[in-house]
């Protein structure tokens, strides 16, 4: 009997072990990721000019002169902070757990999101990226895994290309890969290429070139089907200040089947600090 107790300790004690290798090489991975993004900061970025917005729609240029002071350098890859609210349900019940989290933002090529939150035995964290999905309960226990697909890439995509025109605005300024166009006085639309990958998503301003919200449709099995597809997805943006002469919003409401009945908020995000990282060169 005791021989058998000793065994079973030994097996648990393995497994413990394993699991514990196995989320430290999560958090090597994500910082990892994040090295080669902030590597893609430019080293000698040019300084931001209203005249680099010749020819683009009036609701354009009225955004990218709210968003970048004159003379700003224009980096941009960006490390954000923040804390929030993550929601685990659905509109009837959205479960949300308190959060904080760590993202390196670099459209086109990818984003980290990093959090932890919850408490007690619903104590979750993990990381979100353009590669991957992982999030662990209690530290130890993996509770989802998946990515490394051409749909989570897609849908990896529309996320970071949206967040790009609020957190990064000069990696959306006119160029190669990046077009506006005019919707309405109010709303223009910006859309990315990378790859094989195309995402358009529509910044609605206010009058004073403040954008209030983005809307797309991004590729998504958020749905009872789980089935990949195109769907609504956007948010709310508010609450600006001003980092390195970039005005970016610091609260963000987002969720699936923006501006339908079904919208559901699963992301409530307040930002404490945004900062325009320099690589190891």
């Amino acid at each position: 009997m005791a021989l058998i107790l000793i065994l079973i300790l030994v097996v648990v004690a393995a497994l413990v072990v394993s699991l514990l290798v196995w989320r430290q090489r999560d958090h090597q991975a994500d910082r990892a990721e994040m090295a080669r993004l902030i590597a893609l900061q430019p080293a000698d970025p040019p300084c931001f000019s209203v005249d680099m917005l010749a020819g683009l729609p009036e609701p354009a240029r009225r955004f990218f002169t709210f968003a970048i002071a004159e003379g700003t350098p224009l980096r941009t890859v960006a490390r954000i902070e923040m804390t929030g609210q993550f929601g685990m349900g659905d509109k009837a019940k959205p479960n949300y757990l308190r959060m904080q989290a760590t993202q390196v933002l670099a459209a086109p090529e990818g984003f980290v999101w990093a959090m932890s939150g919850g408490s007690g035995a619903l104590r979750l964290s993990g990381s979100d990226s353009g590669k991957w999905t992982r999030f662990w309960l209690l530290c130890g226990l993996p509770v989802a895994r998946f990515g490394g697909n051409g749909d989570h890439r897609r849908s990896a995509f529309g996320r970071y290309v949206a967040e790009a025109i609020f957190w990064t605005p000069a990696a959306v300024l006119p160029g190669p890969n990046v077009t506006w166009a005019h919707v309405s006085q109010d709303v223009a639309r910006m859309t990315m290429r990378h790859e094989n990958m195309e995402q358009s998503v529509e910044l609605t301003l206010a009058e004073d070139g403040r954008p209030l919200q983005v809307s797309f449709l991004r590729w998504s099995d958020a749905n009872p089907e789980k089935a990949y597809r195109l769907q609504p997805f956007g948010g709310y943006l508010s609450e600006f200040r001003v980092f390195d002469g970039f005005r970016l919003p610091t609260h963000v409401e987002a969720g699936n089947m923006f501006e339908t009945d079904a919208y559901f908020p699963f992301f409530r995000a307040d930002v404490t600090a945004i900062s325009f990282p320099e690589p190891d060169r």
